[in-house]
């Protein structure tokens, strides 16, 4: 298993550093391209050096409490997992700030949507290849340092143990805990401050410079227009990283989690799962997680390298499939060796030697049908987006109406589709059937972020082209590269929540493992009482924090976002030299705005997803916060599916009309367009992902304290 993992990390990594250097050595334009990417990235530079200085001071106090209070292989984990997250973020961060300049000129000289597609994927894929380079890196470290040199993950030592507190765990579980919990930490720093950066700048751009002042997008005369690109790097791109990265591991570690708890807790019963059994399926979630890894690696080379046609939507659909299909017949392959020779169990695991790959594969198909999904609410090639662009043309009133009647209808089919597979999985091989699930739609990971990352560098590079002054249809061919990627991103997005839902349950089951004591394991069951009085009221404020945190965030980005509005319009009212074009505007001072209100503002929701189930098991026990876990779970993913998706659809509604329909550019609907537009930004690039986030570090940090807040907590004082 190992060999496979290191061969994948070698592999993903040498790619992604080839890619790195490849893209680097393209011509990046002439003087002015060259010197407006060089502020785009100095201030993409500034921001994430602010940006992990906060996380690196917060992430030391959290190692220290989790060398104290747990044990020191879950601060080191822990440390491991902030390092693995938050260089994937950085690495991908700056290869975007270098492409989007390097995609720019290739349009401007070649005038050829395929040969810049190919520069901006290109580019993407250093950020793919780091996110599943990484992740299994640090991954790998753990199984080979804890699991096989101090032997944690041997069957025989996945006994509960206790520390100096007489607090009791499972070593291997904790350290992998720990490593997730590094991960989903910077995540959340990363999305959040990124999320409320770009948001703010991008508000601040469009609000007062394509609305009030009637200058196209990226207009060199807005000043806000800098801080608008540089948010498309510390948000779209070193934000999603982590986020997916976070994803990725967490539904890595939910399946190892659980096969450490349900051997433990069968292991004195008529049918303990063997030995060798418990081996495999700890080690099976890394080597399928390693295999998919190489797959994508093949899928990514191939568009690389091949002749690249003029419709981009085809040629990244074709990176995505081939990596998938490559994945199942492979992983499938792999699964029957692995467990050929396994008998039927009944302990939940397996019911077939193919029955985890069965669930896998489930796991796919669902994220593909998910994504489908969203495509079909969020693109302009279909009725429910086109809906709210012809909405648009009475005013900016139906606009949001439409959008959002969009929006809450797009959450129904995907949580069905949710439901079935958590069923499906669930009958093929139990609950750990439901992680394999989550991690078969992550399986590929690095060819969807490759896809999502592409997005933002096309973004970027249509503001470089903008603001040079650039001939038009250089800026018609990165407008329909950046239109696939919103759509690519919806993909992407639902992807991630569709993997938070099914990690997150069974994360959940194995909190619910973790309540067994060493005398109960004969009789211990799956269950949770859901008429206990705390259990409930568990679940119900559960319910409401994800709507207290996404309204922290909204509230966080308008807040910036006022104070940009507040600096466009003093700068236009205090020089009309700048609306001439005779003088330049400040861009440093819109810059700082957002970066000061990003990195004032993203504490408060950070700290309440770390804080909520440790405040709550310390009050009220563990039952409320198994309530808990349940109500932000529901709640949580129907909001981030409403939020990514209404988002999206105004984004791509306010594209059309700016295609020349319902009037185009300049007219009443496309002013509409961007209200909708500017309504929806805060929603699918900072709540939606956000959530996600929101919904697995809950589950990961309440697994970690549970022994301690079960011992010690306010009620057991009374009772």
């Amino acid at each position: 298993m190992l060999g496979i993992v290191v061969l994948a990390v070698i592999v993903a990594l040498v790619f992604a550093a080839m890619n790195f250097v490849l893209v680097k050595k393209k011509d990046p334009g002439n003087a002015k391209m060259q010197e407006i990417a060089l502020a785009i990235r100095e201030g993409s530079d500034t921001f994430i050096a602010h940006e992990y200085k906060i996380i690196l001071s917060i992430a030391v106090l959290i190692a220290l409490l989790l060398f104290g209070i747990v044990s020191w292989y879950t601060g080191v984990a822990f440390i491991l997992g902030a390092l693995m997250s938050a260089s994937a973020g950085w690495i991908g961060m700056k290869i975007a700030t270098l492409a989007n300049v390097r995609v720019c000129n290739a349009a401007r000289t070649t005038r050829k949507l395929g040969g810049t597609l190919k520069i901006a994927f290109q580019g993407g894929s250093v950020m793919g290849l780091s996110v599943g380079g990484f992740a299994l890196l640090g991954l790998g470290i753990i199984y080979a340092v804890f699991g096989n040199i101090l032997g944690q993950m041997a069957p025989e030592n996945l006994i509960i143990v206790k520390n100096w507190l007489g607090i009791t765990f499972i070593p291997f579980t904790m350290t992998v805990s720990g490593y997730a919990l590094g991960c989903s930490v910077v995540a959340m720093f990363d999305r959040v401050g990124g999320g409320i950066y770009t948001k703010a700048a991008d508000m601040g751009a469009d609000l007062v410079g394509k609305t009030e002042a009637g200058i196209p997008e990226d207009d060199p005369r807005n000043p806000a227009t800098i801080a608008d690109n540089v948010g498309d790097n510390v948000g779209d791109v070193a934000g999603l990283g982590a986020d997916l990265l976070e994803s990725y591991v967490g539904a890595l570690i939910s399946a190892v989690i659980l096969t450490a708890y349900m051997f433990y807790t069968t292991k004195d019963t008529a049918h303990p799962i063997s030995p060798e059994l418990v081996s495999s399926l700890i080690g099976y979630p890394l080597t399928v997680a390693a295999i998919g890894l190489l797959c994508s690696t093949v899928g990514i080379m191939f568009l690389i390298i091949k002749k690249i046609s003029d419709h981009p939507h085809r040629e990244l659909n074709m990176a995505t499939w081939s990596s998938a299909i490559l994945t199942i017949i492979a992983t499938g392959i792999y699964t029957w060796l692995t467990f050929r020779n396994e008998t039927v169990t009944n302990a939940g695991f397996i019911a077939g030697p193919l029955s985890p790959w069965f669930a896998a594969v489930l796991g796919i198909c669902s994220g593909v049908l998910i994504g489908q999904l969203a495509e079909w609410y969020t693109s302009y090639d279909y009725s429910a987006t086109r809906k709210i662009a012809e909405a648009s043309s009475q005013g900016p009133a139906l606009t949001i109406t439409q959008g959002m009647a969009t929006g809450m209808k797009s959450v129904f089919f995907p949580v069905v589709v949710l439901g079935i597979a958590i069923i499906g999985a669930n009958y093929l091989a139990g609950i750990y059937g439901v992680a394999m699930a989550a991690i078969g739609m992550l399986s590929f990971i690095a060819a969807t972020v490759s896809v999502d990352t592409y997005g933002p560098i096309a973004d970027n590079a249509g503001g470089i082209a903008e603001m040079s002054r650039l001939d038009p249809e250089v800026r018609q061919i990165t407008d329909t590269l950046d239109s696939v990627g919103n759509t690519t991103a919806a993909i992407g997005k639902g992807f991630a929540i569709g993997s938070a839902a099914l990690a997150a349950l069974s994360l959940f089951a194995s909190y619910l493992y973790s309540q067994a004591s060493p005398g109960e394991t004969g009789g211990f069951t799956l269950l949770l009482d859901m008429i206990n009085t705390y259990t409930l009221a568990g679940a119900l404020i559960g319910a409401a924090l994800p709507y207290l945190f996404s309204g922290i965030l909204i509230d966080a980005v308008a807040k910036a976002a006022r104070k940009m509005v507040e600096e466009v319009r003093r700068q236009f009212e205090e020089n009309p030299r700048i609306l001439t074009g005779e003088d330049k505007p400040d861009y440093k001072q819109c810059i700082e705005i957002s970066s000061a209100g990003a990195l004032k503002e993203m504490k408060v929701p950070a700290i309440l997803a770390v804080a909520s189930p440790i405040v709550s098991g310390f009050l009220f026990g563990p039952d409320f916060v198994g309530g808990l876990l349940i109500g932000t779970t529901l709640s949580g993913i129907m909001l981030a599916l409403f939020s990514a998706n209404s988002g999206g659809a105004w984004d791509n509604a306010k594209k059309y009309i700016e295609q020349g329909y319902h009037g185009g550019k300049g007219s009443g609907a496309h002013a509409a367009g961007i209200i909708g537009d500017t309504v929806g930004d805060p929603l699918k690039d900072t709540v939606g992902p956000s959530l996600d986030i929101l919904i697995k570090i809950m589950a990961v940090v309440s697994l970690i304290t549970a022994s301690i807040f079960s011992q010690y907590n306010f009620l057991g004082l009374f009772y």
